[in-house]
């Protein structure tokens, strides 16, 4: 589990990574009958901008992926 430490977002720095993009939709296609390849190659595509950020949630939401989830904390979030 990975937590935000001083108002960090390690998650999403994580996800503009294009390699942590390509692992995540390896995974999915082999576990993930509904993955959207559309919706991913556009981000796949973004993924090298310097504007590019993309959250959990909207990865999730995106592509119907399944292999990484978004949970909100005890005092909530996003």
């Amino acid at each position: 589990m990975l937590k935000a430490k001083d108002g960090g977002f390690f998650m999403t720095d994580w996800l503009r990574n294009r390699n942590t993009l390509e692992f995540l939709s390896v995974w999915e296609k082999l576990n993930n009958q509904n993955f959207n390849y559309g919706e991913f190659a556009t981000i796949r595509n973004q993924s090298g901008l310097n504007s590019f950020k993309v959250s959990v949630k909207e990865w999730v939401e995106k592509t119907n992926a399944i292999g990484i989830f978004a949970k909100a904390g005890r005092y909530g979030g996003n």
